[in-house]
C-alpha cells in the first residue's frame, strides 16, 4: 500500500502527535441554539487528545505505520524518557492504565486495517476509529483483569468494577467526541492528499 519511507514517515508523525496529544486537555464548546443566549462557550471533555493521535495517524499511514508509531511511543515511555502522562519508566508497567498505552497497538492497527478497507468516507472512517478505540479499552480491561487475578494492583487500591469505570466507562463520552473530530480531519486530509 505504502512505500516504506511513507510508512516511516507516517510512524514519525504519529509518535509526534502521540506525545503531544498526551498533554493536550480535549474541549468541546456549546450547541449553536445556545450561543444567542450563553454566547460560544467551551468546556472540557475530561480526556487528552492522546487517543485521537493513535486513531488519527491508522486513520491516514495505514495499519503498519500506526502500530510501529505506538510500538515507538511504548517503548520511549518505558525507557524512563517521560512520553506518557504521568512520566515513564519501567514501573509504568505496574500501573492500571498500562494495559491501555498496551492496547495502543492493536488499536492503531486495527484502525488502519478498517480506513483502508475502501475509498474514505466519512462513516467508514468513524467505524475504523470506533473498532480502534474499542480495542483499546478490551486490551485495558483484560489488562485490569489480570492484574487483580495475580495481585500486581498499581498505586491505586481500586476494587476491579471501579478501576473499570475510572479508566474505561468514565472516559469513553469525551473520547467518542474526539472520535467524531479525528473521522472529519482523516476524511479531509485523505481527500486532500488524495488517498
Amino acid at each position: 500500500m505504502f512505500a516504506a519511507s511513507n510508512q516511516l514517515l507516517w510512524s514519525m508523525i504519529g509518535l509526534l502527535l502521540t506525545m503531544g496529544g498526551t498533554l493536550l486537555e480535549a474541549y468541546g464548546i456549546t450547541l449553536p441554539w445556545s450561543w444567542s443566549q450563553q454566547g460560544i462557550q467551551t468546556f472540557s471533555l475530561g480526556v487528552s487528545y492522546q487517543i485521537g493521535a493513535v486513531l488519527l495517524v491508522g486513520c491516514l499511514g495505514g495499519k503498519n505505520a500506526g502500530a510501529l508509531s505506538q510500538i515507538a511511543y511504548l517503548v520511549m515511555g518505558l525507557t524512563l524518557l517521560p512520553v506518557f502522562s504521568e512520566g515513564g519508566g519501567i514501573g509504568y508497567v505496574k500501573l492500571s492504565q498500562f494495559g491501555y498505552l498496551l492496547g495502543f497497538i492493536p488499536g492503531a492497527w486495527i484502525c488502519g486495517h478498517f480506513a483502508f478497507k475502501a475509498r474514505p468516507r466519512l462513516e467508514t472512517l468513524t467505524f475504523s476509529c470506533v473498532c480502534g478505540l474499542l480495542t483499546v479499552h478490551s486490551c485495558g480491561i483484560a489488562y485490569l483483569i489480570l492484574s487483580y487475578l495475580f495481585q500486581l494492583k498499581g498505586t491505586e487500591n481500586l476494587p476491579l468494577m471501579q478501576a473499570i469505570l475510572r479508566y474505561s466507562w468514565f472516559d469513553l463520552p469525551g473520547q467518542l467526541a474526539v472520535i467524531c473530530a479525528v473521522s472529519v480531519i482523516a476524511y479531509v486530509l485523505r481527500h486532500l492528499m488524495f488517498y
